[in-house]
């Protein structure tokens, strides 16, 4: 396996976790709690989030022994290792217990490339048939709070449809378009969103998609619920 790395997304996930829990850094209580995160990719968005906000604490989990390598190496040229942590292994067998999670917050880019089945350019971007299963199973967890990123052709109706049976609210999100990569430019992936986005499963465009970072949580102190604009934000022409 190798350690997957995108320029603008990682800079657009980064940039909206830090707004999104400096701007609700009351209600989230962070401060005492730290967050955890599913999905350390390379790391360097996130830690330069741990390095601007000084009380945060983020314990990491991946999959991927060379990405948990990479994530390892970025974390101490940016001085924060005693703040930010990466593990190796499966976020829901490890960051649970059995009281329920540790901490209110959990945050994630989880792979969310669509695709018939896990045989594309590089399997660990998978998140199922429709792209969400990852942001699904992350929503059952037991958070108060997810804060991730959900893309526009990835079902997200069925995601935010799901967040509010589960009691969530979209309190906030910042959305950004994107232009397609190489993994999701794949024959067999792209053929695979157009069909997603015919079924109404998703939107896209020829060249590129939305991502959104969204704010979920269940929390009353948080005021709002924007799921509707979330929807349109993501909503591109196939």
């Amino acid at each position: 396996m190798t350690c997957f790395s995108s320029a603008d997304e990682s800079a657009h996930y980064g940039f909206s976790v830090c707004m999104l829990l400096e701007q609700y850094r009351a209600q989230l209580r962070w401060e005492e709690e730290g967050v955890v995160e599913l999905g350390t990719g390379d790391a360097t968005a996130i830690a330069d989030v741990v390095r601007s906000l000084p009380a945060l604490r983020v314990r990491s989990f991946d999959i991927s022994r060379p990405s948990v390598e990479t994530a390892r190496a970025n974390i101490a040229v940016r001085g924060v290792s005693d703040r930010y942590t990466v593990e190796l292994g499966d976020f829901f067998d490890q960051a649970d217990s059995a009281g329920g999670p540790p901490v209110s917050t959990v945050i994630s880019n989880p792979p969310y490339i669509p695709a018939p089945d896990p045989d594309i350019r590089m399997p660990e971007l998978w998140g199922g048939v429709h792209g969400n299963d990852l942001m699904l199973q992350l929503l059952k967890a037991g958070y108060d709070t997810v804060i991730a990123a959900v893309a526009s052709y990835s079902d997200p109706v069925e995601t935010v449809r799901t967040a509010g049976d589960l009691g969530y609210r979209v309190a906030n999100f910042l959305a950004m378009g994107l232009d397609y990569g190489p993994y999701s430019s794949e024959p067999k992936v792209r053929d695979h969103i157009r069909r997603l986005c015919d079924e109404g499963r998703g939107w896209a465009g020829d060249d590129g998609y939305m991502v959104a970072i969204a704010l979920f949580t269940r929390i009353a102190d948080v005021p709002g619920n924007r799921a509707d604009q979330l929807l349109r934000s993501l909503q591109l022409s196939c």
